[in-house]
């Protein structure tokens, strides 16, 4: 149990630092509407991505 949390904490690190460098919650799919008094934003390209992402991660693991 100790290692699987040493690996998912260095992980959670990794995907910190990536999600500070790349451009993702910026991607032309994602909505955003800012009104007057309220600001909305939809991440649906990005979500797609990141699914795709863990999709192949963990098939790769499976194995």
């Amino acid at each position: 149990m100790g290692r699987f949390l040493i690996i998912a904490g260095i992980v959670l690190i990794v995907l910190g630092l990536l999600a500070q460098t790349l451009p993702l919650f910026r991607l032309p799919g994602d909505f955003r509407y800012e009104g007057q008094h309220v600001k909305v934003y939809i991440p649906i390209m990005t979500c797609i991505i990141i699914s795709i992402i863990l999709t192949l991660i963990f098939n790769l693991l499976k194995k």
